[in-house]
């Protein structure tokens, strides 16, 4: 006896049994950062609009109000600026440093791979560690700065105490901690590069530059886009290094968005305030980030 024909658009039970699977095996996820991220993030929506100062047991319904509290306030837009400088001289400094240092190491030099395992060794350290040992490197009596500058006859400023000079020596250690994460991708996208490409310029008649400029950067732009979202992202929400060394000073001069987050709600206790700019802090991000996607990738190449 012939089977009857399955009526199009009907679902069978094997069809059933793989959603159902798909549906169990996605769960645990989607449980995960309904917990851990959409609802901290709803949450601080809501700790925006309310006045609280976590002690409390009830949370009065204010509107608008830290906004209005916030955006007037001429040290939030200092904060600002701050968080600005100290993000884009961070990455840019950190994409093209790692670049170079990448470019370096790729080529067939001895101790190469000791040199890849001493750049990548302050990325797996503590950021607090980190900024220790770089306040006893950056004292203006004792330092080894000091030390260095002394052979050529300058005096070593006082890097942490003058805020002409925080700000610099904040984005100096955040370099120096996350350069060797910039070396090892730019490495693996470099590693990535067919050698019949170079062979083909050469062959052309292309020099080093021209070989670099047409095969070197197109070849790495997935990576570099890559690196330029996850460093935006990274450097916004670093705190530890910049608590450490200079504890947001002098006279506000290295706070930024995060560490103003961490002064209103933990040192303050104005739950309202601090929502306020993380909300803004999270804004800034996603807007970054979808201009990143929306006009940088249009020049990476896959191909």
């Amino acid at each position: 006896m012939a089977s009857i024909p399955q009526r199009a658009g009907s679902v069978t039970q094997r069809e059933r049994r793989e959603w159902l699977l798909f549906a169990l095996l996605l769960a645990p996820n989607l449980l995960l950062f309904g917990v851990f991220t959409y609802w901290p993030l709803l949450y601080n929506a809501y700790l925006s609009v309310v006045r609280w100062d976590f002690l409390r047991p009830t949370k009065p319904f204010v509107g608008l109000a830290n906004y209005a509290s916030v955006f007037t306030d001429r040290q939030f837009w200092a904060i600002v600026l701050n968080t600005a400088t100290f993000t884009v001289c961070s990455v840019g400094l950190t994409l093209l440093l790692g670049l170079a240092l990448a470019l370096l190491i790729n080529q067939p030099l001895r101790y190469r791979n000791a040199a890849r395992a001493v750049l990548f060794s302050p990325v797996v350290m503590s950021g607090a560690v980190v900024a220790v040992v770089w306040s006893y490197i950056f004292d203006p009596r004792y330092g080894l700065l000091d030390q260095l500058l002394g052979f050529v006859g300058l005096n070593s400023p006082d890097w942490l105490n003058d805020p002409r000079w925080a700000m610099l020596a904040v984005i100096i250690v955040y370099v120096w901690k996350n350069l060797g994460y910039a070396v090892v991708i730019y490495l693996a996208g470099l590693q990535g590069i067919p050698r019949e490409l170079y062979d083909a310029a050469r062959v052309d008649g292309a020099g080093p530059w021209a070989r670099l400029r047409h095969v070197t950067l197109p070849g790495l732009s997935p990576v570099a886009f890559f690196l330029s979202v996850t460093s935006l992202l990274a450097t916004f929400q670093s705190f530890d290094i910049i608590k450490v060394l200079t504890d947001g000073g002098p006279a506000g001069a290295t706070t930024t968005l995060i560490f103003h987050l961490y002064e209103l709600g933990f040192v303050a206790y104005n739950a309202g305030e601090a929502g306020v700019v993380a909300v803004v802090l999270f804004g800034i991000m996603l807007v970054l980030t979808l201009i990143q996607l929306r006009y940088l990738e249009r020049r990476v190449s896959y191909g």
